[in-house]
């Protein structure tokens, strides 16, 4: 995927724009389980998924609860953690192989400094919606799947039926019937 592409999804910028884009921007290879943010750290960045996926959980001693999953072609970072610049209560972790593009927040506000056009990036800063949607409404188990399905139908072929069942918060078993009857 071009620069192009990928901020093309976000706004309208310029070849200037876009080398301002690359200069600013990190290539980065993760391997599977790689750790992405360590709980307890301050996310300092937002990434762009070239390919691979990742989760991004909360875990006790006995289970990890899936707080969401990242699939290729979307920004991805600790939405808190960021935002309030305080640390994280969740752990990012590649599930696969990846390659993402690392903007830090440093970089950002560089970019906007030099063109105005990067103020557009704030964009993708609007991804608690797909969460907001899933858990502030009382959907039923085939509701949530459904959903999960139309907005991120790569989830069902990526994820395994018990990680896709905790970032629904139903039981394995409840999927597992829901994906039968369909």
């Amino acid at each position: 995927m071009s620069t192009q592409e990928i901020l093309n999804r976000v706004g309208q910028f310029s070849s200037h724009d876009l080398l301002l884009f690359e200069e600013h921007s990190v290539r980065r290879l993760f391997r599977k389980n790689d750790v992405l943010l360590h709980l307890g750290e301050i996310c300092q960045s937002v990434y762009f998924i070239l390919s691979g996926s990742f989760f991004q959980f909360q875990s006790n001693d006995i289970t990890e609860t899936i707080i969401d999953l990242h699939l290729p072609k979307e920004w991805m970072y600790n939405h808190p953690s960021l935002i309030e610049q305080k640390v994280s209560d969740t752990t990012i972790k590649a599930f696969e192989q990846s390659e993402v593009l690392e903007l830090s927040l440093t970089n950002l506000h560089s970019l906007i400094v030099k063109s105005q056009s990067f103020l557009s990036l704030g964009r993708i800063f609007d991804q608690p919606n797909n969460r907001t949607y899933l858990f502030d409404r009382s959907l039923s188990p085939v509701e949530k799947y459904n959903y999960i399905k139309n907005a991120k139908p790569l989830i069902v072929k990526v994820f395994p039926v018990k990680m896709i069942a905790s970032y629904l918060k139903i039981a394995p078993e409840t999927l597992s019937r829901v994906r039968a009857n369909h």
